[in-house]
This record gives C-alpha cells, structure tokens and sequence, in this order.
C-alpha cells in the first residue's frame, strides 16, 4: 500500500497478514513484474535446452546435408507455430492478461482449441504433401504433419499460463516435454533418421499438451474455434499475417538459400543460430512475457511504456552482442566437440548473425509496444516491411557471396526492420498521448 496522509503525517498500512508494513504498491508492482519475467526466463531455456539439444544430436548423429533436411522440417514447424499464435495465443496475450479467472477460463479454452484445430488441419496438409513429394525431405514432412496438433497445443498452453501470470505451470511443462524427449531421442538415434528425431521430438511435445490439460483443469473447445476467430478478428487476423511474415520469410530464405548455394548451406544458417542458443533463448523467454507485462504496464502507468520498451529493446541488443563476442573467443577444439563438421563453416558467419540477432533484440521491445497498444495496422505495416526486407537481404546476399552474404544481407535487413519498429511506436505513442488530452477537454 501507498503512504497515507493522516493528521499531517505519513503512515503505511499493515500488510494483509498484519506481519508489518505492506510494500509500496509500485514496489510489489515491479517484484510482481520481476517474478513474471524470470518464470519466463526458466520456461524459455527449459524450451531451448530441448531444442538445442535436439538440434546438436541431429547435427552430429545425422551429418550437415540431413542437418539442413531437419531444419527444412523445423523452419517450416515455425511457420505454423506463428499461424497458432496469431489467430489463437496473441489475441488471448493481449486481451486476457490479468484478467479474472472465470473469464481466462473460457478464452482458454476456445484459445487452444484454436490452436489444435490449426494444428490438425495444417497437419493434414503437410502429411499428404509429404507422402508425394518423397525423396528425403518428403518423409520428414509428413512426420511433422502428424506431430503438428501436439506441438501447438503444448505451445498454446505455455502463452496461457503467462497471460494468467502463472509462468512456473508453464515452466513445468516445459521441463515435462524435456524429459519426454529423452527417450524419444535414443529410439530415433537407433532408427537413425530425420523423420525419426521429427517424430521423437513432437512425440514428447505431444505428452506435455496432454499434460498441460491436467494442470489448468481445461479441455480444448475446438467447437470454440469458430467464435474465438470472429470475436477477435480485429486482431487476429492482422497477427497472422505479421507472424507468417516473420516465419514466412525465414522459411523463404531457407527455401531460397537451399537452391542458390545448397541444402548444406541451410545447415551452416542453422548451426550458427545454434551457437546463439543460450541467447535466443533469453530473447524468447522475455518474447514470452514481454506483450503481457506492456499491456499492465500500459494499464497502470501509461507514461512508461516507452521506457519500458527501450530498456527491453536495448538491454536485448547488447546481450546479443555480449554472446557473440563470447562465441568468437571459443577453440576451435571445442566448438567441433560441439558441432562436429558444422563448426567450422557456422563458426565464419557468427559475427554478420550476431549483429542480426542484435537488431532483431532492438526491434522487439517497441514490438511489445505496438502490441500492448492493439495497434495491429502499426505492427503489421512493420513487420511486412521487415519480412520484405530480410527475404531481399538473405536472398540477395546468398546470390553475391553465398551463405556468408546471406547472413550478412539479414544483418542489414535486421537494422532496417529495427529503425522503422520504433519510428511506428514513436508515432503510436503521440498518437495515445493526443487522444488522451482531447478526452479530457472535452470532458
């Protein structure tokens, strides 16, 4: 509680348990805040350990062509993930942070049936186009066609829990699948193929979505899918196309990047952002949390948001440059150990990837504004011209100088994208701000 003025001094109110003066509310505010974030932080490298994980025994049981097969398979599983997200966990983020329990419940249960029902019917697609497009790719994606449901609504569970600022149920989970994927691993590693570890990997995602209904005491309404579409159609649609722009361009130049230099190359791309492992991982622990905490922070003190989003942008970016800086001292030794054969191809691009990952980090703190604000035509103006800008940049790169230009041309692509992210909330922002006075003349 607030100081409270009585008889011309200061007091503070007992705390609720009467053991002695409750904190001031901005200082259980930010302890709230911090908490929030580091269960982000520990969901996300629980997540990213599985990931990496995967990745690295991929790399070194399978070799750097069937490496770039798998990670074909896996940029494709994110352009999926980023559908799930804008029509079904984005709209829920934002709406339904914070708010009572009763009301969560039922968006969350018409949320994640939005998510399987994308999952199942995405599926479906990349079974059947897997099954004919054969060869070695053809296999894998019909593997992640049948893992698609699970691996959605596992990650639907995860922005539920943190939309009801309950980040240690999705930590759990997360750690759930972690162990899961063990097993699931040493059966693939006998069998010996990509479709395999894809099938491993989505099969332990698939034992925390079950898992995930047992912890929130909710069961999917996929007959919900409908309603949750056209009651947040405002949002969710401009989502989608801001979240397949940013996957859809990776996928893009992926594709792109295997038929100008070789699947091989899509191996080194991949390798080198696995080096920055434990870093994305903290990005994406804070993505996690970061839309949740901006919409409070735009509820409770509306002046702050843009410090808010700078501090998240700019302490991202450093990180970033932090851990690369760290990767460039790593032995050669080491980083074989590592990577195996992948090591010393990803290891020439660390620095054009880090300074990509750096302005990506930037750019997402005035993300999490924009969002916050529901300023979807804003976002989504952004992200196109990000999209635009990083399919030209990997593209064009790789048609100058190879997987080296390409990293280089998404480096550039990244600060662009950075540049006009924060010009929008800059101009968001005076918008909120003039609106605000022209309420209170009027009023």
């Amino acid at each position: 509680m607030t100081p409270m003025a009585t008889g011309g001094k200061k007091t503070t109110t007992a705390s609720a348990d009467g053991a002695g003066p409750a904190r001031p509310s901005g200082t259980r505010a930010m302890a709230g805040m911090a908490g929030r974030l580091s269960w982000g932080l520990a969901d996300q490298a629980a997540s990213s350990i599985s990931n990496f994980a995967v990745g690295i025994y991929v790399a070194r049981s399978l070799g750097l062509t069937a490496f770039g097969v798998f990670s074909l398979a896996w940029v494709t599983y994110g352009v999926v993930l980023s559908v799930s997200r804008g029509l079904a966990t984005d709209p829920l983020v934002v709406r339904f942070s914070g708010v009572p329990e009763a009301s969560w419940r039922g968006a969350v249960a018409r949320s994640s049936g939005t998510a399987l029902g994308v999952g199942t019917a995405v599926g479906a697609v990349c079974l059947v186009v897997g099954l004919g497009m054969g060869g070695r790719v053809g296999p894998a994606f019909a593997g992640l066609g049948l893992m698609l449901p699970g691996l959605l609504l596992q990650d639907a569970w995860r922005y539920s829990f943190f939309a009801a600022g309950q980040g240690r149920k999705a930590f759990v989970n997360d750690v759930v699948w972690g162990v899961a994927l063990v097993p699931a691993m040493v059966v693939a590693a006998r069998v010996g193929s990509v479709t395999a570890f894809v099938v491993a990997w989505g099969t332990s995602a698939a034992v925390a979505a079950v898992y995930g209904c047992f912890q929130s005491g909710i069961r999917p309404r996929l007959t919900g899918a409908r309603d949750w579409l056209r009651d947040h159609r405002d949002l969710g649609y401009r989502y989608l196309v801001e979240n397949v722009g940013v996957s859809g361009s990776s996928q893009l130049r992926a594709y792109g990047l295997g038929v100008i230099v070789g699947v091989g190359a899509v191996g080194v791309i991949r390798g080198a952002e696995l080096l920055l492992g434990p870093f994305l991982a903290v990005l994406m622990g804070l993505s996690l949390v970061t839309v949740a905490e901006a919409a409070r922070v735009l509820r409770q003190a509306p002046r702050r948001l843009g410090r808010f989003c700078l501090l998240l942008g700019g302490g991202q970016a450093v990180g970033a440059l932090l851990w690369g800086a760290a990767l460039l001292l790593v032995p050669d030794r080491l980083g074989e150990l590592v990577l195996g054969d992948v090591w010393d191809a990803a290891s020439a691009i660390v620095v054009p990837v880090t300074l990509g990952v750096a302005g990506a980090g930037l750019g997402t703190g005035a993300a999490a504004g924009l969002r916050a604000l529901a300023a979807a035509r804003r976002s989504l103006r952004c992200q196109l011209f990000a999209s635009v800008c990083y399919v030209g940049g990997g593209l064009g790169g790789a048609f100058a100088a190879g997987t080296v230009g390409s990293a280089w041309g998404v480096a550039t692509a990244a600060a662009c994208g950075s540049a006009v992210w924060w010009l929008q909330l800059r101009a968001a922002l005076r918008e909120r701000h003039h609106h605000s006075i022209r309420e209170v003349r009027t009023s």
